[in-house]
């Protein structure tokens, strides 16, 4: 009878000690700096080449992923039974010839966006900036027109990126075959262009996508480094160009996302979910550095970020919140936020039940008493984030780089334009360079260089902001007057 006592006692005594606990012990009672390391050590490796999408390497990885959720005993993908989503790719390769002369000068610094089987050779036409105001009284059915790059406010390469659809649209809306454009950056920035455009490329295959590489539009970047070559041309009074270009070759690609879920405690915010994500690909094998090392092998970017939701699943899968918990890992981020892009338009769960998007994604620290929140103060859940990572030792702080434009280059701006609340949580910097350019996109982003003293007080700090946020009695959202607050009211919107 005693010993019954007393077996009782210590369980009553064991339930009120869990009871007990603060939030904090409970991150505490999870997040061990040697788990952290067993992920990073495993998505690093060489063996894994860099996780580049599409390959056996990034399926290898996913499968990683996928067995540690069901470890945790976190729940599958409610739509197939399994830990991942099947996510469909179509894999363009560049034409193998190209050549263009304009006014019998030839062009080697090019890369064809948009490719297409063409020979063309005949008057163009200059458009300025190829803007809706440069076609007016201008006739530009079936010729190519010639355009600069950006606008009269910013020509840079960040705005020929942002405005390039726009351009394409008007080009085709008004008859246009096809845009050759001159963007005036130098070498380094062009480096980078070449690299992304003149290899294969990956693209969520799907109808539209189709429609659109199936008309003969034909899209070219010219590289003219201090404007020159498009002052020169805009003073002419007629173009001649000779363009011939093969046809680009397309086959199908398929990647995956990993999700799983963790049902909340609450009967009623149950049914509002925090999604915590991060990508888990990056760009495989390179140029090698100096000392011959080809593999990049994304350590920062982004086995830290993967390894956040890892941690926030181990920690709700024994201690859920009131709110439900869905944890996506994606596919193809580095290849153009591919997996996000397909899972906002092929949810497994309604998006107006999704009230916040934890994101994390990474370049690189150079201040390990900082967690650098992008989106910080853009979202009514700020407070919950700065207290939790002050908990552990860090001060969160938001985006200190805005002219990176970081809170759009990343998975979260998709579920941000869908009206969900999405910052990014990211390793400490209070500038994108130094240390973070250090290991951007560099073989060196190994394992052995990360400083985990400093990554165990910053995985405590994500999964303590995540637990804030789901048991918060208020709804996080906007704040007033951001950009996607309209959005927002129209998502959630009874």
């Amino acid at each position: 009878m005693s010993k019954n006592i007393l077996f009782f006692t210590i369980a009553f005594f064991s339930i009120g000690l869990l009871f007990s606990q603060t939030e904090k012990e409970k991150v505490e009672t999870t997040v061990n700096k040697e788990v952290i390391k067993g992920h990073i050590y495993f998505l690093t490796d060489d063996l894994l080449k860099g996780r580049e999408t599409g390959t056996d390497e990034n399926k290898i990885a996913a499968l990683y992923l996928a067995n540690v959720l069901r470890g945790y005993g976190v729940k599958p993908n409610p739509k197939t039974g399994t830990y991942y989503q099947k996510v469909t790719l179509e894999k363009t390769s560049p034409p193998k010839n190209t050549n263009l002369t304009i006014n019998e000068k030839t062009y080697d610094n090019k890369v064809v966006l948009i490719a297409n089987k063409i020979d063309y050779n005949q008057e163009a036409i200059y458009m300025g900036y190829g803007l809706e105001e440069d076609y007016k009284d201008v006739d530009v059915t079936n010729k190519l027109i010639i355009i600069k790059a950006g606008s009269s406010d910013a020509n840079d390469a960040r705005s020929a990126f942002r405005l390039r659809s726009q351009k394409e649209e008007l080009a085709k809306e008004n008859g246009a075959i096809g845009i050759v454009e001159f963007i005036e950056t130098d070498a380094s920035i062009w480096g980078f262009i070449d690299h992304n455009f003149n290899t294969e490329r990956l693209s969520v295959a799907s109808e539209e996508a189709m429609k659109s590489e199936n008309t003969n539009f034909i899209y070219v970047w010219i590289q003219d480094e201090k404007g020159l070559f498009a002052k020169d041309i805009s003073s002419k009074k007629s173009v001649r160009v000779n363009l011939t270009m093969d046809d680009k070759t397309s086959t199908k690609v398929y990647s995956q996302n990993v999700i799983g879920i963790v049902e909340g405690t609450d009967s009623i915010l149950k049914n509002e979910y925090i999604i915590y994500s991060a990508h888990y690909d990056h760009v495989g094998i390179g140029t090698p550095n100096k000392d011959g090392d080809s593999i990049y092998n994304g350590a920062r970017d982004n086995a830290i970020g993967t390894t956040t939701v890892l941690s926030m699943a181990e920690n709700l899968a024994k201690y859920p919140t009131k709110r439900s918990a869905l944890f996506i890992l994606f596919t193809g981020e580095e290849k153009g936020l591919l997996g996000s892009s397909y899972y906002v338009e092929n949810p497994v769960l309604p998006l107006k039940q999704m009230v916040f998007c934890f994101n994390s994604d990474n370049g690189g620290y150079n201040d390990t008493s900082l967690a650098t929140i992008v989106g910080l103060e853009r979202t009514t859940a700020a407070q919950n984030i700065i207290d939790a990572a002050k908990a552990f030792g860090l001060n969160a702080i938001d985006d200190p780089a805005p002219e990176q434009g970081l809170f759009d280059r990343s998975d979260n701006v998709h579920f941000a334009r869908k009206g969900i609340p999405a910052p990014t949580f990211s390793l400490g910097f209070t500038a994108f360079n130094g240390d973070v350019t250090k290991y951007y996109h560099k073989p060196g982003d190994e394992a052995d260089s990360l400083d985990f003293d400093y990554l165990l007080k910053f995985y405590s700090a994500y999964v303590l902001s995540g637990r804030n946020i789901a048991n918060d009695a208020e709804t996080p959202f906007w704040v007033e007057g951001d950009k996607y607050e309209e959005d927002g009211k129209k998502l959630y919107e009874d």
